[in-house]
């Protein structure tokens, strides 16, 4: 195909800028700076305002180390470019330059058009891409007015995090008008906000919202990477979740999303992909960075530079080894930070970021240049710390500061609940923090992001209702989805009447849900798994923006929905049940708490770590709080426990389905308590009223 070109000039680039990178607008002029060190020359493409007609080729005649550069004089805001960048196709040699693939800025704000899986976009394919190309658009960064918008700057020991889909949270929520479900906006009404708050937790984690391009074979399958994990612009909000709202950008709504959540103390963060692109591999499209410079971004296998090394499973991996790719990841949280207000950022198998030529690297340039920068020293880092290169399981292995997604607390958890088939000695290390991969370096318990669910596998719903995921809608064959996320059946699969089948579930669920509240360490729940939301056993849900996807408001479970809200105020209400600080076992006199770990009989003693069924947990609070006693009966028959001194009240046990009031105790007991069957059991040294004070 031919691009449509108007050779008549619109102005003379003149002498630029190498900085700062990406297109800069200013009262004379734009300036332009593109790193391409090893290009040989770049030219600057100029659209009209629907992106589909090249009107003029610039050549950006200055380069400065590495960086390309010019200013074009007269333009302003709204201008529509891309670049033409060209040198050797030596793919031999890792240099894949074709100036006939028209190529989208790194530093785009917003981005005009869609990638729709068209083969011309091959690198090797002659064919030219203007007229379809993903082009960037200039925007002017100063017209927003954030008012008095502050960061909640909420603590890490008061940490709830609720991991959310943009378009799935409000997408089929009734309280919300129908022409802003599933945008920013739509996150953003009343009835949303209000029921975020009732909830209680403290920090909206967002899937991906980079602007993204779904990869070829799913298009083609008519299905997309709904999740979001295929980014080609760092900067730009994806525009799929914007309203369309007449004034606005996809940019001023995701602005006054973070806006509204902030009015209500709540923080946002989002899930960030700098480990790979949406070019993905050798027959992956030429969208941007390939074509820039494929050398400088890109690791390439080192025995065969026509490939690429693929740690992350999607085709390519970033070498933010390099300085200039270390450089645009940078800018690209400082923008977000700066630019969006957002609070923090969950970085999507983060052992890249820290890979060079010889693997991760505890002291990597990527971990040093975060630890320093003054604009990210307060927002929350989030590891999801492995990938699938070599040695990239690395678990416990980030730098002080960092949060990391806890696999091994899910895992343990789904044993002792599911399947009883873990010791109690290792139930134990995970409910009190993982101390064995945390407590080093002045790490805190709150390092451990504990889950029992997240977006890549199983609802809560589904891990108590299959044992074989249904991921037959995906399109490949139900292979696809991690084999390690089957749950249990509790004896009859899927969808059911049987209401004892049905209690059983219920029962799980909640045992499961206190649980994760009642840990020490930072909880994470997954959205939906408070209304008992279900995707049909689908385990792999990436591509599925439907009904399997989307939460199902009208189904939620209200009671369900209660118990968490319930647990999510005794955890805040008792300091015992959320500190950073780790507790021990024989604390010193200035120590908050002290643990002591029960058997049903007693103190436990050294064979009855071997068991898998019955524990109890003593968090005796020193300094502030109520002392506060955990008892967790993973058999299916009731457990007498043998209490510690003194007299408590039952706060809460997950057994009942009605939690009830939060402020309203169960009752007084004393000497031994029946902890009915896979259950747990809150209570708090003292009367009534002692636990109301607290």
């Amino acid at each position: 195909m031919t691009a449509s070109f108007d050779s008549t000039p619109v102005a003379a680039l003149q002498r630029g800028r190498p900085h700062p990178l990406g297109a800069t607008a200013a009262a004379q002029g734009i300036n332009f700076a593109l790193v391409a060190p090893n290009a040989e020359r770049v030219e600057l493409c100029l659209f009209d305002d629907s992106g589909l007609h090249e009107r003029q080729r610039l050549l950006l005649s200055a380069c400065d180390d590495g960086v390309w550069h010019g200013f074009l004089p007269g333009a302003t805001a709204g201008l529509v470019y891309g670049y033409r960048v060209h040198g050797r196709h030596a793919p031999q040699a890792g240099h894949r330059f074709n100036p006939a693939k028209l190529l989208l800025d790194p530093y785009a704000r917003e981005i005009v058009g869609n990638y729709l899986g068209q083969d011309c976009f091959r690198n090797d394919d002659p064919a030219d891409t203007g007229a379809i190309a993903l082009k960037a658009r200039v925007v002017e960064e100063t017209l927003f007015d954030w008012g008095d918008d502050a960061p909640p700057r909420v603590a890490p020991a008061d940490t709830v995090l609720y991991e959310a889909h943009v378009k799935g949270l409000t997408r089929l929520h009734p309280q919300v008008p129908p022409e802003l479900r599933g945008t920013y906006a739509g996150l953003a009404q009343p009835a949303v906000l209000d029921y975020l708050v009732r909830l209680g937790v403290t920090s909206i984690s967002l899937l991906p919202v980079h602007h993204r391009a779904d990869e070829a074979r799913l298009q083609k399958a008519g299905l997309s990477n709904y999740w979001g994990y295929s980014s080609i612009g760092f900067f730009a909000p994806e525009p799929r979740y914007w309203s369309g709202s007449a004034g606005g950008t996809p940019i001023s709504e995701f602005r006054q999303m973070v806006k509204a959540l902030h009015a209500r103390g709540i923080e946002v963060l989002l899930d960030v992909v700098y480990n790979h692109t949406a070019e993905t591999d050798e027959f992956g499209p030429t969208l941007s960075l390939r074509g820039i410079d494929n050398v400088l971004y890109y690791h390439l296998r080192p025995d065969d530079a026509t490939l690429y090394e693929n740690w992350t499973g999607c085709g390519n991996v970033l070498k933010l080894h390099e300085p200039r790719v270390l450089q645009l990841v940078l800018d690209a949280l400082r923008y977000w930070v700066q630019e969006m207000h957002v609070d923090g950022f969950r970085f999507d198998l983060a052992p890249v970021l820290a890979r060079n030529a010889t693997g991760f690297d505890q002291q990597a340039t990527f971990f040093a240049a975060l630890a320093q920068d003054p604009v990210l020293a307060g927002v929350k880092l989030i590891a999801e710390p492995w990938d699938i290169g070599p040695g990239g399981y690395q678990l416990g292995n980030f730098p002080p500061r960092w949060l990391e997604w806890n696999d091994r607390y899910r895992d343990t958890m789904r044993a002792f609940w599911l399947r009883r088939d873990v010791t109690l000695g290792v139930f134990a290390m995970r409910l009190a923090g993982s101390s064995d991969l945390f407590r080093h370096g002045s790490r805190p318990a709150t390092a451990s992001v504990n889950f029992i669910t997240a977006h890549d596998g199983f609802t809560l719903h589904d891990l108590v209702s299959y044992h074989d995921r249904c991921n037959e809608a995906n399109g490949e064959g139900n292979r696809d989805g991690h084999a390690d996320n089957l749950g249990c059946n509790c004896g009859v699969e899927g969808p059911t009447a049987d209401p004892d089948i049905l209690a059983l579930r219920s029962r799980l669920q909640r045992a499961l849900l206190a649980t994760l509240l009642l840990s020490q360490g930072t909880p994470m729940l997954l959205a939906g798994d408070e209304l008992s939301n279900s995707q049909g056993g689908n385990n792999n849900a990436y591509c599925q923006d439907n009904p399997v996807g989307w939460l199902d408001w009208e189904g939620a479970d209200a009671v369900q929905l209660a118990f968490v809200q319930q647990l999510i105020v005794l955890r805040r209400r008792f300091p015992a049940l959320a500190q950073a600080a780790w507790h021990d076992a024989s604390p010193r006199p200035d120590d908050n708490c002290a643990l002591t770990w029960l058997s049903p009989s007693g103190p436990m003693r050294e064979h009855d770590w071997q068991a898998c069924d019955c524990i109890g947990l003593l968090l005796d609070a020193r300094a502030h709080g109520q002392t506060c006693l955990l008892l967790f009966n993973a058999d299916p028959a009731p457990r007498a426990f043998c209490l510690p001194p003194g007299t408590w009240t039952v706060l809460l046990d997950s057994a009942h389905a009605d939690a009830g009031d939060a402020n309203a105790p169960a009752g007084m007991h004393a000497g031994m308590h029946t902890v009915p069957a896979q259950a747990v059991v809150l209570a708090v040294r003292g009367p009534a009223a002692d636990a109301e004070a607290s």
